[in-house]
């Protein structure tokens, strides 16, 4: 360590004024502080022998600090000094118990100790951590207000659930924030008016206001303000009720809010007004079906009513009647009717216009087969003796076709079967004509096969909405043939075959129609079924394996549940042997062929439904998918080769992330002109 000859003799006079003039270290006794470009630990040190304090300094912590003091200072300010002269190098000190760390000033805030509420007994340059829980105001809107006060490596978090704001900095700044908190954490003055509208629609009122609070100042506001935040002015539609619910802080403004809305609420000159309501989920034309059925229901009912008692049904025109038109193109419908009739349309048409939830089902396919097969025996011929006219007699045992048959194989037109075989050739004379035959064969096969397939296919819809995925081959099928006769060519007759075909879909097909209920339960009505092809070389046509499950069924959100499934266990056990001669031990195994086989199959089918209420979540969920599917491109690159040229492999672009607002469950909310927006009517 280095030290320079001035700070040195600071800290070796310091030390022995402590010790000799100070033994007792009473609190009003003063010291002389004289430090001139003197090391840090050499520093703290000194104020550990004046303090009684120990000290522990973060190998990090290097540099040197000037602290000169023109009068005696009192002993138990020298901390305080220290920690002021830290602070402006950048280091912090953290007590703990019976120990000062000393610390970067980033590092600080992860060691400090924790207060709550507004008092704060520490004072001075020690770092501490206050938890303010607000009554009135929002801690999140008040984060970028204090942000500015703190320093750059302090911290200022919000917890929405509690409404509470988690501050870390120097115990003299929290102080000063203090106080700022208290003048801006006050109850408000705004005040809750209820406004019931007799004509005109509350969800189409909130929608006008809400197009002049974002225009500007030309607004019912105070004179030359804006409808900021800062005036909490909030408007909100009751559609029940058919009423604007207004909060606002400022009287003047809710003064001329309701002049402004007593004006427009006045009945329309004529006996039918026409409207125009954008839809934002629905179909116009089906919604346009469903509103024009609840019309002529609701007259019919009327009617019906009058003829039961005695009196002649009542005109369409007192019920108020309408007509709604439907416009495709731009998903909209088109009103024609009387104010109290639109009115209660448009409450129906925003419950009906609201987002439709989606369903993001996984499907699970596990099948796991195991395979195992063995086969040994002994087949032989022999000739027993020759008779006359060319014959010979000739005694054997076969068993099987084909390349595991000694007859056949003797022939020399097939191969032997797979496994091993062991055969015996020899020279025979057959009616005086020498060929060379198969006279033992022994053959012996053991095989052992292990699938373990599994699928998941993935399907994204909408609520009861019907969807299907198929993965899989478009196989042909053999579904009929005839042979046609052609015109004859110098008496030849040329015959044309002809086959009929039929394409199937063979592979993995999952077909789904959800249909979500209150509660976060949803009923699955699924087709599911996985086919693949076992045999082509069958005559009479392709053999295929299918596994289908058809079902409906009742899932909680997220839950897992099985939809059904397979469990074979198949032995078989044959022999084919000569009677009596088969029997007998040991040696009867040359005259028997034996066969085992072991066949055992699970299959299960697990499903899982995913509700999705919000552009947030399918976003989350595609960028999920996306991303791992990148990753997946990004593995699959080739490997350059010497004498091969380098190719690219496909990839897809980096995902843009969309800054997504989640619609709110109440339409028609305003809160200052920092959300302008109404969405009731697109």
């Amino acid at each position: 360590m280095r030290f320079t000859s001035s700070s040195i003799w600071s800290v070796v006079g310091l030390i022995l004024s402590s010790l000799l003039v100070f033994p007792s270290f009473a609190e009003d006794e003063q010291v002389t502080l004289n430090f001139v470009n003197a090391d840090i630990d050499s520093v703290v040190k000194a104020v550990g022998v004046i303090t009684g304090k120990n000290f522990v300094i973060d190998p990090r912590v290097k540099g040197t600090i000037n602290i000169v003091s023109s009068k005696p200072v009192p002993r138990n300010l020298t901390y305080q000094i220290l920690l002021s002269a830290l602070r402006l190098q950048g280091f912090a000190a953290v007590e703990g118990q019976g120990v000062v760390k000393i610390l970067p000033e980033a590092d600080a805030k992860q060691n400090f100790s924790v207060t709550t509420g507004k008092t704060l007994t520490t004072s001075g340059d020690k770092i501490v951590t206050q938890v303010y829980p607000l009554q009135y105001e929002s801690a999140a809107q008040l984060v970028p207000v204090l942000r500015p006060l703190i320093g750059p490596n302090n911290s200022i978090s919000a917890y929405p659930n509690t409404n509470t704001l988690v501050i870390t900095d120097y115990a003299d700044n929290i102080k000063r924030i203090n106080k700022i908190i208290d003048s801006i954490d006050q109850p408000s003055g705004s005040e809750l008016t209820i406004i019931k509208l007799q004509y005109a629609s509350a969800l189409d009122m909130a929608q006008q206001l809400s197009r002049l609070i974002s225009e500007g100042p030309g607004v019912p506001a105070a004179p030359g303000a804006q409808a900021g935040a800062g005036q909490q002015f909030v408007v909100s539609a009751d559609v029940r009720s058919n009423s604007l619910l207004i909060r606002s802080s400022n009287p003047a403004q809710l003064t001329r809010l309701r002049s402004l809305v007593t004006q427009m609420d006045v009945p329309t000159s004529e006996s039918g007004n026409m409207h125009v309501v954008y839809l934002r989920n629905a179909e116009a034309g089906k919604l346009a079906e469903t509103l024009r059925a609840v019309l002529s229901g609701e007259v019919k009912s009327a009617q019906v009513a009058g003829a039961v008692a005695g009196q002649p049904g009542l005109p369409q025109t007192s019920l108020g009647t309408g007509i709604i038109q439907a416009d495709t193109a731009t998903n909209s419908l088109i009103i024609t009717a009387p104010d109290n009739v639109y009115n209660s349309l448009r409450s129906v048409i925003d419950k009906l216009d609201a987002r439709r939830a989606q369903v993001f089902v996984e499907a699970l396919i596990a099948e796991i087969t195991m395979d195992k097969a063995a086969e040994f025996g002994i087949q032989w011929q022999a000739p027993l003796g020759s008779g006359g006219n060319n014959s010979a007699v000739v005694a054997g045992v076969n068993f099987g076709s084909g390349g595991s048959n000694i007859a056949s194989l003797s022939t020399g037109t097939v191969l032997p079967s797979a496994g091993l075989n062991l055969g015996l050739l020899q020279r025979l004379t057959i009616g005086g004509k020498e060929i060379v035959g198969l006279t033992a064969l022994a053959r012996a096969l053991e095989s052992d096969v292990n699938a373990n397939i599994l699928s998941t296919p993935n399907l994204l819809t909408m609520d009861n909405e019907e969807a299907k995925i198929v993965i899989g081959k478009n196989v042909p099928f053999i579904t009929g043939s005839y042979a046609q006769a052609a015109s004859s060519t110098g008496g030849a007759v040329t015959v044309n075959p002809f086959q009929t075909i039929e394409r199937k879909d063979v592979g993995l097909t999952l077909k789904i129609k959800p249909q979500v209920a209150e509660g976060g339960t949803v009923k699955l009505q699924i087709l599911q079924e996985a086919s693949s092809i076992q045999d082509t070389t069958n005559q009479a046509g392709i053999i295929t394996n299918k596994r289908s499950i058809e079902s409906t069924v009742l899932v909680n959100d997220g839950q897992t549940i099985v939809l059904g499934g397979l469990i074979q266990d198949d032995v078989q056990d044959g022999v084919d042997k000569v009677p009596g001669l088969g029997d007998i031990p040991v040696f009867g195994s040359l005259f028997k062929y034996e066969k085992r086989k072991h066949v055992k199959t699970n299959l299960m089918v697990f499903i899982r439904p995913i509700i999705i209420r919000n552009a947030i979540a399918s976003d989350s969920l595609t960028g999920d998918r996306y991303d791992y599917i990148r990753n997946v491109q990004g593995q699959s690159k080739l490997k350059s080769h010497l004498f091969l040229p380098d190719i690219a492999n496909p990839q897809l672009p980096e995902r843009k992330v969309n800054q997504v607002a989640v619609e709110g469950e109440q339409t028609g909310v305003i809160k200052g002109a920092d959300v302008p927006k109404i969405e009731v009517i697109h």
